[in-house]
């Protein structure tokens, strides 16, 4: 490797590493903030919430890799053209584009990667981020009894309890409602002091209760008058009542139910998929197309008579009115029965069309997010060039614009493909085919020493922005002779 090849690496790998990991770190952080709700108070261990981040960061990386290349591409060769670094090796005779090659190199590795990662790891970190996540949304907050609130977290019973002192476990003015015997039985225990400790597993949580007094009500003859309920009272020393907790702690569901979701697919298991798809759809439009077919045969055999097929169609009034009620009631059923099955036919058809869509959006993601890393390296290295702006304000606006442009051309293009308004193929590559052209104009007002001054001087825009804007008179306006 050459010294100008080692200095343009050495120069580019630093703002790429530190742009990848900033724009990771962005993306964790909005997904946080989205489900801050459902992962703070539920008493998970870090190792959980450590696991999430580390699966829900690895599903970030395909999309965080393009932006990277571009605002590196932006930094690096904004520095080095408002250093002039750029103008002394053009100096002597070294094109930009051999400039560019270690880095040509370099972002093809990049985006072989990112299709890897795409294939094969990041369906696997969507199949364990969905069903762990899905596992903490569905987990109890955690045990947390304050003073003098009515708690309800564990099924069947609602303590309160009137005063906590330092230690967290001795406790005053204990009431304890419970309704484990059903709806119709109502127990209450109350205690003037007590304790609340939880066995070695956190698996119980038992509460020793001093000088207090029970009261039980039957509920169940509840329509009679209060005077002739059974009601059951009584008073006590010292009682222990435990609390079964197995339902606070964290459990990990079947990762079976989730395997064949498109996002967890990797390219060949989504070829399976929208082929068997594909070949059920045809099948049942078979089926259909026989279905119907002799339902139509046996409607025919139904309202066929010998009266009825003689060429005079007057014979037909020779039937009795109930007999042709009786022959019109039947028709009128069979061909509901046929509008029902085109209905449920139509609504299938619907929902398989739409799953199929969405199996093909996710196919065509694994290739386009590959060529951005591409498209999106070819606009920000030439553009930084044009520019020659270094540090991190300019590149990072432009930069920021520019994703944002990519990111709407492709969401834009995913939610038309999805309602089957455009081809899955089309909507998602819909945004490298606008901006394809741009980054090949760029690379052309590169190599051609173009400066931002001049980006927008050409005689060509400034004729076609004139005729744009220019104010057409109306044919109803009178002219002056």
């Amino acid at each position: 490797m050459k010294r100008l090849d080692r200095y343009v690496l050495k120069t580019y790998i630093g703002p790429f590493c530190m742009t990848f990991l900033v724009v990771v770190f962005i993306f964790l952080m909005q997904f946080v903030w989205k489900y801050i709700d459902d992962l703070v108070g539920k008493g998970l261990e870090w190792t959980v919430l450590l696991k999430l981040m580390g699966y829900t960061a690895i599903t970030f990386i395909p999309m965080s890799l393009p932006l990277a290349l571009l605002l590196s591409g932006l930094m690096t060769f904004g520095n080095m053209g408002e250093r002039f670094e750029l103008t002394a090796m053009k100096s002597t005779g070294i094109p930009l584009y051999r400039i560019m090659l270690p880095l040509i190199f370099f972002t093809i590795g990049c985006s072989a990667g990112n299709f890897f990662l795409s294939n094969n790891l990041v369906p696997y970190a969507n199949l364990k981020s969905t069903m762990l996540l899905r596992d903490i949304r569905s987990q109890k907050p955690a045990l947390s009894i304050d003073e003098k609130v009515f708690y309800k977290g564990i099924d069947n019973y609602v303590i309160r309890i009137g005063e906590k002192e330092k230690d967290n476990q001795t406790v005053h003015d204990v009431l304890i409602y419970d309704h484990s015997n059903g709806r119709n039985t109502a127990r209450l225990t109350h205690a003037d002091h007590g304790s609340m400790v939880m066995d070695e597993q956190k698996q119980l949580l038992v509460f020793t209760l001093y000088d207090g007094f029970y009261f039980d009500e039957d509920m169940q003859n509840s329509n009679e008058s209060p005077e002739r309920r059974m009601v059951m009272r009584g008073t006590f020393a010292k009682q222990t009542v435990r609390f079964d907790l197995s339902s606070f702690q964290f459990s990990r569901s079947d990762e079976g139910v989730f395997k064949t979701n498109f996002t967890a697919l990797n390219v060949v298991q989504l070829d399976r998929f929208i082929d068997s798809i594909r070949g059920d759809m045809t099948q049942e439009r078979e089926l259909l197309g026989t279905s119907l077919l002799s339902r139509f045969r046996s409607l025919e055999a139904c309202v066929s008579d010998s009266t009825l097929r003689t060429p005079d169609t007057a014979i037909v009034k020779t039937l009795s009115v109930p007999q042709q009620s009786s022959k019109a009631s039947v028709a009128l059923q069979l061909f509901r029965e046929q509008q029902g099955s085109i209905e449920f036919y139509n609504m299938d058809l619907a929902n398989r069309n739409e799953q199929l869509w969405r199996y093909e959006i996710e196919w065509h993601r694994k290739f386009t997010l590959c060529l951005a890393c591409l498209i999106l390296f070819f606009i920000g290295a030439p553009l930084g060039s044009i520019i020659r702006k270094g540090g991190i304000g300019v590149p990072l606006t432009v930069s920021i614009l520019i994703f944002v442009f990519y990111w709407v051309l492709s969401t834009i293009g995913e939610r038309m493909a999805r309602v089957g308004s455009l081809s899955a193929a089309c909507g998602m590559w819909i945004s490298s085919a606008v901006l394809l052209p741009i980054g090949v104009y760029l690379i052309y007002k590169s190599t051609r020493e173009s400066q931002w001054g001049e980006f927008f001087q050409s005689k060509k825009l400034r004729n076609f922005l004139r005729q744009l804007f220019k104010k057409k008179p109306h044919e109803n306006t009178p002219t002056l002779p």
